[in-house]
């Protein structure tokens, strides 16, 4: 098999040192770094990086790591921080004004309150695949797994200072846009475009790229979009769910390539297993796709893990997740480290810095933090071991 490529945008908060409080800086740090790399988004407290795509898990891991690094180094040059989770432990609204420019000045005037609220950063990940009738199709096999892929990264318990009893509140608040949730499968990339331009000329999203379902093909390249996630603190974890995609697309373009006929799983389910998800994470329960029941998050997670096996094995990635899947479940996922590990949302905040900017080969407990050469953080032998299976 052609190992597809894969890339990854991580969103960060920008939060002053001193008060743990959101910092507009986005546009003093992007003009210190790279523009092929860091972009601004809809609030100033929020920055974006962009990954290459890379076949190769290690290489993917090394560029996150480069990344994460030239960032937190520019923060710190400048007197803030950043912080990779879905939502910033303290924030107040007022703190994040938005970001400068026609298109966002627009958005915040036709939604209202739901765009002053999106103090949120989130992962999202492309996978190549050159056909886009296929991609259509394929959606239909994955859209079903995404919500444990949303439980693997949960990491926002908190929203304006307060815990809110959930994993992802991220999700929560997304959940508002008018065209954000759950993705079925489509026939063909013509009735794909069709829904959306048609959003579009109803005037209920601006414009594509408010086309905010949790699975979309790329309006600039030819992949699929995987947009349900939070922003990651542990950079394996986005590498982790980054090859776990991979696979289901994989799969789901195998399947949508043989003509097979398209599983149907009805909205009201997605949404259900996606709130569920979000309530959890990896604590409680999850709904498994394939029977409709309750499961323990771990049994499902280990159930995906395995069944993608072949295709896993076949990238040479399934060493790399069944370790990185088992650290994981045993840390309890973010959401649960958050907790755990600070006693209210100033400690929390302090925990996100150390968690965004430490890079831990899998497997190991001895972290190494950035400014160091990225080829140096994670060797090469650790993201990419043999085939097994």
């Amino acid at each position: 098999m052609s190992i597809q490529t894969v890339g990854v945008e991580e969103e960060f908060h920008i939060v002053d040192r001193r008060t743990r409080r959101l910092s507009p800086a986005a546009t003093e740090l992007l003009a210190e770094l790279p523009a092929a790399v860091f972009t601004r988004e809809a609030k100033e407290t929020c920055i974006e990086t962009n990954s290459r795509p890379h076949a190769n898990l290690s290489d993917l891991h090394a560029d996150l790591v480069a990344s994460r690094t030239l960032l937190a180094d520019a923060a710190e040059r400048a007197g803030v921080a950043v912080i990779a989770s879905g939502t910033a432990p303290i924030a107040h609204l007022d703190d994040a004004p938005q970001s400068a420019g026609e298109r966002y000045v627009a958005i915040a005037r036709d939604y209202a309150r739901v765009a002053r609220e999106q103090v949120i950063c989130g992962l999202h990940v492309h996978v190549q695949v050159d056909d886009r009738d296929i991609a259509a199709r394929a959606m239909a096999w994955i859209s079903p797994h995404l919500p444990t892929l949303l439980a693997l990264s949960a990491s926002s318990p908190y929203w304006l200072g307060q815990d809110t009893g959930y994993a992802s509140w991220r999700n929560m608040v997304w959940q508002r846009w008018p065209s954000a949730g759950p993705a079925t499968g489509f026939r063909s990339a013509r009735e794909y475009d069709a829904l959306v331009e048609g959003l579009v000329r109803s005037g209920v999203i601006t414009d594509t790229g408010m086309y905010y379902q949790d699975l979309r093909l790329s309006a600039h390249a030819p992949t699929i979009e995987m947009r349900i996630c939070d922003a990651c603190p542990d950079v394996n974890t986005s590498v982790l769910i980054a090859a776990v995609f991979r696979a289901l697309v994989h799969r789901g373009v195998a399947a949508a390539a043989n003509d097979r006929t398209m599983p149907s799983c009805p909205e009201v389910w997605l949404r259900a297993a996606t709130w569920r998800a979000a309530r959890s994470g990896l604590d409680g329960l999850l709904v498994d796709p394939t029977t409709m029941t309750a499961e323990s998050a771990r049994t499902t997670v280990w159930r995906l893990v395995e069944d993608l096996a072949p295709e896993l094995s076949a990238a040479g990635d399934l060493a790399f997740v069944r370790q990185a899947t088992a650290d994981l479940l045993a840390q309890g996922g973010g959401a649960h480290d958050i907790r755990r590990s600070a006693a209210d949302p100033r400690h929390a905040v302090d925990l996100l810095i150390s968690r965004t900017r430490t890079f831990r080969p899998v497997g190991s407990d001895a972290p190494t933090t950035g400014g160091r050469d990225p080829a140096a953080v994670t060797p090469r032998h650790l993201l990419q071991p043999p085939l097994v299976g």
